[in-house]
C-alpha cells in the first residue's frame, strides 16, 4: 500500500512542477521585462514542491 502512495505522491510532484512551468512561461509571456523574478520564484517553488514529494515518497515507501 505505501507503493501506491509513493507512485501518487511522484504523479502529483510531476504534475504540479509541470504546472508551475506552464503558468511561469505564461506570466513571462504577459511581462518579459519582469523574467528574471518569474524565473526565481519558479526555481524556488519547484524545488519546494520536490522536496515535499521527496518526503511523501520516502514516508510511503517506508510504511509498506
Amino acid at each position: 500500500m505505501g507503493a501506491i502512495g509513493a507512485g501518487i505522491a511522484a504523479l502529483g510532484a510531476g504534475v504540479g512542477i509541470g504546472l508551475i512551468g506552464s503558468r511561469a512561461m505564461d506570466a513571462i509571456a504577459r511581462q518579459p521585462e519582469a523574467v528574471g523574478d518569474i524565473r526565481n520564484n519558479m526555481i524556488l517553488t519547484a524545488a519546494l514542491v520536490e522536496g515535499a514529494a521527496l518526503f511523501a515518497i520516502v514516508v510511503g515507501l517506508l510504511q509498506g
